[in-house]
């Protein structure tokens, strides 16, 4: 049985839901294991994505995925490659809606643009947290978010790794509409169900179409992130990173 991810029905539409409330949602492992899982098995019209209070997520568990910023041997994969969590969410063709409801950030400002439409609370927040932690982003970060936002905006949250809130959000292009906080899920859903009337095959080839018209080859893109940040999490910045982070002190930065 899954733990870190929940899956209701509800009709047509999955609510898939990150549940580790305990650390703001944070992703282990196991958490992408069964994400993708979630993804992949699905056989709803439309999703809809979501975290448990108080966070959407707040990206990887700096402990468990970054090693608390000791040195140690990464696990090594095959080959580089596009992460699976992000193919299933990438190339699946059931339309998704992110419902964010607090603090998207690192992976799970990834996440939320790996998704089709955003439907952000009041309370959202986002920001490209892996320049701070010495990293790259991920596929999202390169090859959707300046589609969104601009190239010149894009560049500017992806190398400070500001964090923004949802009125900034929607105002750049980020996210389709903000609604209260207690009116989020029933939005998203309202979306969701609506989006799951029209003819399946249809939305499906729409999406498949747009898959192919806008975004880049996300495989190709998988392995250059892969190999960077196999490189980056070698360095010493991105140790001081994660450190900094976990002793709550400014970073000191050195370039190796």
């Amino acid at each position: 049985m899954p733990e870190d991810i929940i899956v209701r029905r509800d009709e047509h539409v999955d609510i898939i839901t990150i549940n580790r409330p305990e650390i703001r949602n944070a992703l282990r492992y196991q958490s992408y294991d069964e994400l993708e899982a979630a993804v992949r098995e699905s056989t709803a019209r439309c999703i809809v994505l979501t975290g448990a209070d108080p966070a959407f997520c707040s990206g990887d568990d700096v402990r468990e995925i970054m090693g608390g910023g000791e040195k140690k041997e990464r696990p090594v994969t095959v080959a580089p490659r596009l992460t699976p969590a992000a193919d299933a969410l990438l190339h699946s063709n059931i339309p998704i809606v992110a419902a964010v409801n607090g603090a998207a950030v690192g992976w799970g400002m990834e996440m939320a643009m790996m998704c089709d439409i955003r439907v952000a609370s009041e309370k959202a927040k986002f920001g490209e947290l892996f320049v701070l932690r010495g990293l790259c982003t991920d596929v999202a970060g390169i090859g959707r978010l300046a589609s969104l936002v601009g190239r010149e905006k894009a560049a500017e949250l992806l190398y400070t790794g500001d964090v923004i809130d949802a009125d900034q959000a929607l105002t750049i292009g980020l996210v389709s509409r903000v609604v209260a906080h207690d009116d989020l899920m029933p939005a998203a859903m309202a979306l969701a169900h609506k989006i799951a009337s029209r003819p399946p095959l249809a939305v499906q080839r729409i999406k498949e179409g747009l898959r192919t018209a806008v975004d880049p080859d996300w495989k190709e893109l998988g392995v250059w992130v892969s190999t960077t940040l196999t490189e980056l999490f070698k360095t010493e910045d991105h140790r001081e990173g994660v450190k900094s982070f976990l002793e709550k002190r400014e970073p000191n930065y050195v370039g190796r």
